[in-house]
């Protein structure tokens, strides 16, 4: 093997894929010497994207006082990639679930910390923004962000006021035309890799509001500001979100991006592909490695592994998962460009018991891969 890509996913609460690349380039170092390696680290939206992108693209961490998802003062992070046009952020370092402890209430919580995170982006000079929607705390349609970037949420006493979950539905009208000049021309993408729409059983209240707090009534309080919110929001500005795909993520951020800032909804894998020069980096390659922490149903949807799968087929270069697991159904992955599927956990034990053995069984499992081709060029 004389040319390999490393570009997995993080295995959830095991390995980073910073990680998994390290101990990936060591093997290949180990038993193919020699070998030129291309290391693509990805979160494709989540915790870590930043981190991601700086180390494959390169770049610097900036960080910024912003308000935090209890409209308390908090630090978050961005990273300004080398050419300094292109700033990454995750909603998840201004209202993320991590950031409020146990103290989970979608109905309050608020993403006004991420609107001034993306104004403190253009003061620096980004004239595109990529945002990773994922691991929010929030169910506020982006109506927080979108206040702190200028926009006015009137009552019905005309009154402004910045909505949360609980009080979206107390939202008579939305005054646009104040949107901060600053982030005029700037070209916003959200990454997300859900398709959920706004409001209803498969929006985001009804499935993403029990993990952050929600009980069945506030689920359902919440599903109804949603829905109130894409009215006043068709109303007031033309634009339908209602069945947007994607409009559901972060507690209706993809919505509240879409409609506010003019962003795109982009799958997170595909926009990490283009980003960090993927078709380039692959050409000539002989073997592509990806994963994840399960292969399932989800990830045939076109999460990280298929979308690398499917984008290494146009280029003719065979593509192999590392996967912590793969769920019955996995073998469609095939039809979709991997060439092959290897689980890295040897025995049938509860995650608490291999996790601590995340790494060597990673290793083990590589290596005998590797052993395998062998005979590969």
């Amino acid at each position: 093997m004389k040319k390999a890509v490393l570009i997995p996913d993080s295995f959830k609460g095991t390995l980073s894929s910073l990680r998994i690349c390290e101990l990936m380039r060591s093997c290949i170092a180990e038993l193919c010497p020699g070998c030129e390696v291309v290391s693509i680290p990805v979160a494709d939206g989540g915790e870590g994207s930043v981190e991601a992108f700086l180390e494959a693209v390169g770049g610097r961490r900036v960080e910024a006082q912003v308000t935090g998802p209890w409209f308390e003062p908090c630090t978050a992070h961005y990273g300004l990639l080398d050419d300094g046009q292109v700033a990454v952020l995750e909603m998840a370092a201004a209202a993320g679930l991590p950031m409020v402890g146990e103290r989970r209430d979608p109905s309050r919580t608020t993403t006004f910390g991420l609107g001034e995170l993306l104004l403190h982006a253009a003061d620096n000079g980004a004239r595109r923004i990529i945002l990773g929607l994922g691991g929010s705390a929030t169910n506020d349609g982006g109506c927080g962000a979108a206040a702190a970037a200028g926009l006015r949420f009137l009552n019905s006493d005309g009154a402004c006021f910045v909505p949360v979950g609980g009080t979206l539905k107390d939202i008579a009208a939305i005054d646009v035309s104040g949107l901060d000049p600053r982030l005029r021309g700037v070209e916003i993408a959200a990454m997300c890799d859900i398709d959920n729409p706004l409001f209803g059983e498969s929006g985001a209240a009804y499935i993403f509001g029990p993990q952050k707090g929600a009980d069945e009534a506030m689920v359902r309080e919440l599903d109804a500001g949603l829905r109130h919110l894409a009215g006043v929001i068709r109303r007031d500005t033309g634009a339908d979100v209602s069945l947007l795909p994607g409009s559901g993520a972060a507690g209706g951020m993809g919505a509240g991006m879409a409609a506010f800032f003019g962003a795109q909804l982009r799958s997170g894998i595909e926009t990490v592909l283009d980003v960090t020069g993927f078709d380039s980096a692959a050409a000539g390659a002989d073997y592509i490695f990806t994963g994840e922490g399960k292969l399932d149903s989800q990830s045939l949807r076109g999460k990280v592994v298929i979308g690398v799968a499917r984008r290494a087929a146009k280029l003719g270069v065979p593509v192999i998962a590392i996967v912590g697991g793969a769920d019955y159904g996995a073998e469609a992955a095939w039809a979709e460009g991997v060439t092959a599927v290897f689980t890295t956990n040897r025995l049938p034990q509860d995650l608490a018991l291999l996790r601590p053995h995340s790494e060597e069984n990673l290793v083990y499992t590589f290596k005998n891969v590797l052993r395998a081709l062998g005979s590969a060029p």
